[in-house]
């Protein structure tokens, strides 16, 4: 007789993710080097992202990513960004310096929402010349 395999624990999972979210919203990203990336997701309701979903990454530096984050962290709980959002805590690139940030939206094929996020993360002061859009979820990533 086969055994079946064991069913994950989906209450352990929430708690594990609840306190992950719960640590992330207190983190300063510039004073973290213990994970790679710190996560904050939208705290009204709104569409589930699609396995088309999309991101705005905003390049910025280490010297302003705090300030940029909480900006970020603060649109993103009230709607007026994607369903999440990622601030590197380590730089992706040579320049230990660099950060970016990941604003996630629902549908990289939904080009009015993705609009809309453009629009506020401009409202917010961010430069277009630090902001790129990048499709995920078809590579897997």
């Amino acid at each position: 007789m086969t055994k079946q395999p064991d069913m994950p624990n989906l209450d352990l999972i929430r708690a594990v993710q609840q306190a992950r979210m719960a640590h992330d919203a207190e983190t300063i990203p510039s004073q973290v080097s213990n994970v790679y990336w710190v996560e904050f997701k939208r705290a009204v309701d709104g569409p589930a992202p699609t396995s088309r979903a999309g991101r705005w990454v905003i390049e910025t530096q280490l010297a302003e990513v705090d300030a940029l984050w909480e900006q970020i962290k603060v649109a993103t709980a009230d709607g007026r960004l994607g369903y999440k959002s990622k601030v590197a805590t380590i730089s992706r690139t040579a320049d230990s310096k660099a950060r970016a940030i990941y604003v996630l939206t629902v549908d990289a094929d939904d080009p009015a929402d993705v609009g809309r996020v453009r629009a506020a993360l401009l409202s917010l002061g961010i430069p277009a010349a630090v902001l790129h859009y990048e499709r995920i979820n078809e590579s897997g990533s």
